[in-house]
């Protein structure tokens, strides 16, 4: 018989319970201001689910009642200089951070409702209407609720989003020195979610403060626990990243503040995360003003146990018990807050006078619909001060560079010139510079802090990549070894980190590059050789550059990482090992949005392009004699497109064919001509012709690779039907 031995994970993993002991040794301050936010925060979501009865609330309404114990236990306690983000159920986590934020941490049950805390109740309350002096100038909501001065991250609607996002908050806040933690909180149902267990890798892998709060409601909308997951003890996911974790119960807000204060003392201490599951229970149903109950999976017996249990009450029978309250104080608590969150309905809701005994929100508290598309991304007034550089005018001596290299010395010169800068990425510290030596010398003169190996996880990453961003103090520039990993994280892409400006109202800068390279003609096949250039143009918040020289990468990647925005950055393979040359000096210029370049003058077409394609495209001008204007776009988002140059060529020619290698599906250039088509119409003798790919993916086949991408061949077919359908001789 086999020998066996019973392993154990060495991991501290524990049932913290408070005692009489524990309440009697508590200060009555903290007491007190558990028991004025826990009636700040429940009569605001009354008020909340009333207006959302009303028909106020615009979009959902997802009332934390219930559950007011977790957030006010584990927050009481926290420095402004601490962070939280939560989900989409983030009414009381957001009240909590900030009360504690207004309050200094203290509040007095009988003078309860300061100006402070007055005009804090009036900014969210507008908020989750939707209403301009909201916090985010009503674009966050109900479920996007952010307030940075105070430590507010701001709440998520993507279940499990926030973890990489704290994550790299906590890297941040480390590597800056201090001992400031960052909570993320999140639900049972985010328990299983990949970006949460990466996260907890990540963390526990670099010794991150940060904190996993796991507010365990039994139930996702209507799913139990138990259906969802072998274990429902969600804390023991801790046990698999080194993390240890502590289980609480969430309607006890005195014990959360007990196994918090332990979390804190270890992540404030360099020790590293922290896992806390609190068990709460939501009295309503995932979303409006009706028990779960209502909609039968649950039954009214269970909900009357759990409400048996309300922590507002837990707290002020155990101050009774210890004389420090009484039943008319208590209920002035609970009449001062319900008071201040009426006088904030107040100030924004008024008689409907077309609808009697209807109620309306207030016409001149919306914000103007002419801000709708504003602060999508910054205005790029940042590059101002710097020096516009455009190589091709360049007088001065050159030196020798190939693409690579170009890349990897331009990166040492803003790491020499920023420390901000770091860079994170699979295998960028490691093989010479990373697969491709784009990360040449980096990682031997910069250290382990600024040239950080990752895990194999794009989602956890680049979403920590995120967070370390969204902070302010360090900009990231994140390494996708091929651009198809960006489906991997899209969430943090895209819902994220594209976002973040816009859905909280411009509140952040978002200074994050990610690099990445198309790998067409490798032979890697279907899931690693696709361009993401049309993807990204797509998605708002984005910007693009797509170098087709050393040259010009230096100033582009010299652009991307002095804006506030996130920048999307292209390389190909092919262009890698070409022999190049950059101008022989500090490579401190840059190439700013909005500066194409023609690589060759002609009156037949107009020729977009970029990356590769742009030398495939004069190899085939050259091939056919068409006489066309070629024109490298450099940037290509939708807001750093240089549409003058492209403008001018247009009424020159009349005609345009757009170039690029990949797929014919999610390509640049299909939203490049319906742009084109819509901007120029009335100077286009012919409809917008492409040069694409296929419709497959490339695959493994040499043959059948090369006959799904486009070159030189296949641009010269293009130009070739422009001047057939245009009778050029």
């Amino acid at each position: 018989m086999a020998k066996r031995k019973r392993l154990t994970t060495g991991v501290e993993w524990v049932q913290l319970e408070t005692t009489p002991a524990d309440w009697k040794a508590a200060d009555p301050a903290l007491l007190g201001t558990m028991l004025g936010q826990l009636h700040l925060i429940r009569a605001f979501e009354e008020a909340v689910l009333d207006l959302a009865g009303a028909g106020l609330v615009h979009g959902p309404a997802h009332s934390s009642i219930g559950q007011e114990g977790g957030a006010v236990g584990s927050i009481v306690g926290m420095r402004s200089t601490d962070a939280v983000n939560g989900s989409h159920r983030g009414h009381h986590q957001f009240l909590a951070k900030t009360l504690t934020h207004v309050s200094n941490g203290v509040l007095d049950p009988s003078a309860l409702v300061t100006p402070d805390v007055q005009t804090l109740l009036d900014r969210t309350l507008s908020e989750i209407l939707g209403l301009a002096s909201g916090f985010s100038g009503g674009r966050g909501g109900s479920m996007h609720l952010q307030w940075l001065e105070a430590g507010a991250l701001g709440t998520n609607a993507i279940v499990g989003g926030g973890a990489p996002l704290a994550t790299g908050h906590a890297w941040a806040q480390k590597h800056a020195g201090t001992t400031d933690v960052s909570v993320n909180y999140f639900g049972d149902g985010s328990s299983q979610i990949g970006s949460v267990l990466e996260s907890m890798n990540l963390a526990s892998t670099w010794k991150l403060p940060v904190a996993f709060f796991i507010e365990n409601n039994l139930y996702a909308v209507s799913t139990r626990a138990d259906e969802a997951s072998a274990d429902t003890r969600f804390s023991v996911r801790g046990q698999g990243f080194s993390i240890p974790a502590w289980r609480v119960d969430g309607m006890d807000p005195l014990a959360v503040h007990l196994a918090m204060g332990e979390a804190f003392e270890r992540m404030r201490s360099g020790e590293g995360p922290a896992v806390v599951e609190a068990e709460v229970y939501r009295f309503f149903h995932q979303n409006g003003p009706y028990p779960g109950s209502a909609f039968g999976y649950r039954t009214k017996d269970e909900e009357g146990q759990w409400r048996a249990r309300d922590p507002l009450e837990r707290v002020a029978s155990e101050m009774r018990r210890l004389g420090q309250l009484d039943e008319a104080e208590a209920a002035a608590v609970r009449e001062q807050a319900v008071t201040a969150v009426a006088q904030s309905v107040a100030a924004i809701v008024e008689a409907d006078p077309d609808r009697p005994g209807r109620r309306r929100i207030r016409p001149e508290l919306w914000p103007d619909p002419a801000v709708v598309d504003t602060g999508i991304r910054g205005d790029a007034s940042e590059l101002a001060d710097l020096t516009a550089t455009e190589p091709s005018e360049w007088s001065g001596p050159w030196r020798e560079a190939k693409f690579v290299e170009a890349v990897a010395q331009t990166m040492d010169r803003r790491m020499q010139t920023d420390p901000r800068i770091i860079v994170l990425g699979e295998d960028v510290h490691r093989l010479g510079g990373g697969t491709n030596g784009a990360t040449k010398g980096l990682a031997e003169k910069y250290g382990p802090d600024r040239v950080i190996g990752t895990p194999i996880s794009e989602n956890g990453f680049f979403g920590a990549a995120g967070g370390i961003a969204m902070d302010g103090r360090f900009r990231p520039v994140v390494e996708f070894m091929y651009p198809d990993f960006m489906w991997v994280a899209a969430d943090q892409v895209f819902n994220q980190v594209g976002k973040a400006r816009h859905m909280f109202g411009d509140n952040n800068t978002m200074p994050l590059v990610l690099r990445t390279k198309v790998a067409m003609g490798s032979g890697y096949g279907s899931q690693h050789l696709m361009d993401p250039a049309g993807i990204f143009a797509t998605q708002a918040g984005w910007r693009i550059v797509a170098a087709s020289t050393a040259a010009d990468y230096v100033g582009l990647m010299n652009a991307a990482l002095a804006l506030e925005d996130p920048v999307l950055v292209i390389e190909h393979v092919d262009l890698y090992g070409t022999p190049d040359r950059v101008p022989d000096t500090d490579l401190d210029y840059i190439i700013p949005p909005g500066s194409a370049a023609v690589r060759r003058e002609g009156e037949d077409v107009t020729v977009l392009t970029y990356l590769s394609m742009v030398g495939h495209t004069l190899e085939a001008v050259e091939q056919t004699g068409v006489d066309a204007e070629v024109i490298d776009l450099r940037w290509l988002d939708r807001a750093s497109l240089d549409w003058e140059t492209i403008g001018e060529s247009i009424r020159k020619t009349n005609a345009v064919l757009i170039v690029e290698q990949g797929s014919r599906g999610p390509s640049y250039g299909g939203w490049l001509s319906d742009e084109i088509q819509r901007r120029f119409f009335d100077w286009l003798d012919q409809p917008v012709e492409r040069v694409t790919g296929g419709e497959a993916s490339p695959s493994i086949s040499r043959v059948l690779e090369r006959a799904a991408i486009a070159r030189t061949e296949e641009v010269a077919a293009g130009l070739e039907r422009v001047r057939a359908a245009g009778g050029m001789n």
